[in-house]
C-alpha cells in the first residue's frame, strides 16, 4: 500500500463512498499543513548542530560554540523564542546523572509541551537525540562528531515541528522531547521513559525521529519515496499497529512518500529511542531513511551530504501523522462482526463525517485494502482471506483520525 510522485503532495482520488467535498477539504488541510515546513529553516538547524563540533556526553558543557553544553542551549534556546513568538510551548529540562567512560555528568533531555485542550485526550511523544559520537574513540568527547545527519535531521525535524504545532490548538498534548545519551545506550530516553510512568503521565504514542535527511546508500542506489518504520515484533503488539497505523494515515491522506513497515524493531545490531518506551508498554515507532550512506559516527557525515529536497518530503510526512494522531477525530469504538449478515458495525464518533474501514490479509505487515462509507456498517462481504480489520473516522475538516484497535478476525 502506498503512493508515489515527484514532490509535494500527490493528488488522491475520491475513495468510494466519500464525497467530493470530503476529499476537496483533506487536500486543503493537507496542503495547508505540510507547506508549512521551511526547508531552509531545517538545514539552518542541521548546520547549527553539526558546527558545535562534536555533541558527545562527555563533552565540553561550558563553552558556548562547542560540546553538547552549546547544543543543549541552542535547542532550548529554539524551544524558548518560539514561546516567545507566541507559540503554545511550555519548555523544561530533564535532568539525569550518568557516568561514562568513568567520567560523571548530569545529561538534559530539552522537553517542549503543548498542551491539548480535550480532557482525556492523552499525551503524544516526539523524540529524537541530539547526542553524537564519532570515530575512530567512540567513548571519547574530543574526537570530531558533527553528527548531521545522524541526528541533527532528526532534532531539526523536532524544532520546526513544535514551531508549526504550537501555533494552533490540539485534542491531545504533545511533547517534543531531544534526547541525550543515545549513543551509549538509550540513556536519555530510558530516563525520560521512567519519568513518565512515575509521573503518571497518559501517554499513548512515542515516535522516534533518527536520521532522515538523505535519500541514497553511497553506492549509486537511491530511494527518494521510502520512509522506514521500526516497531517491535511481533506483528499483533502495539507498536506494530502502531506503525501500521502511521502508514495507513500517510497513505489515505495523500503523501507520495510511502511509510514503509518493517518486520523488526531497528536495522540488525542497532538500537534507538524508541525501545525505551516499548519497554515501559508505551507503543512506539521509529521513522529512518530508506537507505544509509554513512556508518554509525561517520566523522564525514556533514550536511553537504543532506538531501533538503527528500529531508522536507520526510519531515512533511513525520507531521502528518502527528497531526492526524493528536488532531483527527478519535477512534471508533466497539467494532464487531455480525455473522448473521456479514456486517461489520462500530459505534459512531460524533464529529465524524465518514469512515474509513481497513482491512489486513493473513500474516500482512500493512493493511492491504481500504474503502470509504457514510454510515457505522460495512458489509455485507467476506472476511475470509483477512486477519484483521480497523476503523478510522474522517473529520469535517478532512483529517482522517487514528485507528481503532484491530478487530482480529481470522487469529
Amino acid at each position: 500500500m502506498g503512493v508515489s510522485g515527484s514532490s509535494g503532495v500527490s493528488v488522491v482520488l475520491a475513495p468510494a463512498g466519500s464525497t467530493p467535498a470530503a476529499v476537496t477539504n483533506m487536500q486543503n488541510t493537507v496542503y495547508n499543513l505540510v507547506n508549512q515546513v521551511e526547508v531552509d529553516r531545517l538545514m539552518s538547524h542541521v548546520d547549527a548542530l553539526q558546527n558545535f563540533y562534536t555533541r558527545h556526553i562527555n563533552s565540553d558543557t561550558l563553552s558556548d560554540t562547542r560540546g553538547i553544553g552549546a547544543a543543549r542551549r541552542y535547542i532550548e534556546r529554539q524551544f524558548k523564542d518560539i514561546a516567545q513568538q507566541g507559540g503554545n510551548l511550555y519548555v523544561f529540562p530533564h535532568t539525569f546523572d550518568v557516568t561514562y567512560n568513568k567520567i560523571q555528568t548530569q545529561q538534559e533531555n530539552i522537553v517542549a509541551v503543548v498542551q491539548g485542550t480535550e480532557p482525556g485526550g492523552g499525551t503524544l511523544i516526539i523524540g529524537a537525540h541530539y547526542d553524537s559520537n564519532g570515530l575512530p574513540d567512540l567513548s571519547s568527547g574530543a574526537v570530531y562528531a558533527p553528527g548531521a545527519n545522524d541526528n541533527g535531521t532528526g532534532v531539526a525535524a523536532l524544532i520546526e515541528m513544535a514551531r508549526i504545532m504550537s501555533q494552533r490548538p490540539h485534542r491531545s498534548s504533545i511533547m517534543f522531547v531531544a534526547f541525550s545519551g543515545e549513543e551509549e545506550g538509550r540513556l536519555g530516553s530510558t530516563a525520560f521513559a521512567n519519568y513518565l510512568v512515575n509521573q503518571r503521565i497518559d501517554v499513548f504514542a512515542m515516535i522516534n525521529i533518527d536520521t532522515i535527511g538523505n535519500q541514497d546508500d553511497g553506492k549509486g542506489n537511491v530511494n527518494s519515496t521510502e520512509l522506514r518504520i521500526f516497531s517491535s515484533p511481533p506483528n499483533d503488539t502495539p507498536d506494530r499497529q502502531l506503525g501500521r497505523m502511521a502508514e495507513f494515515l500517510g497513505f489515505t491522506q495523500g503523501l507520495d512518500m510511502k511509510l514503509a513497515v518493517q518486520d523488526r524493531m531497528d536495522r540488525e545490531n542497532r538500537f534507538g529511542d524508541h525501545q525505551s518506551f516499548t519497554e515501559k508498554g508505551i507503543p512506539a515507532i521509529r521513522f529512518i531513511q530508506a537507505f544509509e550512506e554513512k556508518v554509525n559516527a561517520d566523522p564525514t557525515d556533514t550536511i553537504q551530504f543532506i538531501e533538503p529536497a527528500y529531508y522536507r518530503r520526510a519531515v512533511q510526512s513525520i507531521l502528518l501523522v502527528i497531526s492526524s494522531l493528536a488532531d483527527g477525530p478519535r477512534p471508533p469504538r466497539n467494532l464487531s462482526l455480525r455473522e448473521a449478515n456479514s456486517q461489520l458495525v462500530w459505534e459512531p464518533v460524533p464529529d465524524a463525517v465518514s469512515y474509513i474501514v481497513a482491512l489486513r490479509f493473513q500474516g500482512s505487515l500493512s493493511y492491504n485494502q481500504q474503502f470509504e462509507v457514510q454510515g457505522t456498517a460495512a458489509g455485507p462481504f467476506s472476511f475470509g482471506s483477512y486477519e484483521g480489520v480497523a476503523v478510522a473516522a474522517r473529520g469535517p475538516d478532512g483529517l482522517v483520525g487514528p485507528l481503532s484497535p484491530e478487530l482480529k478476525i481470522n487469529p
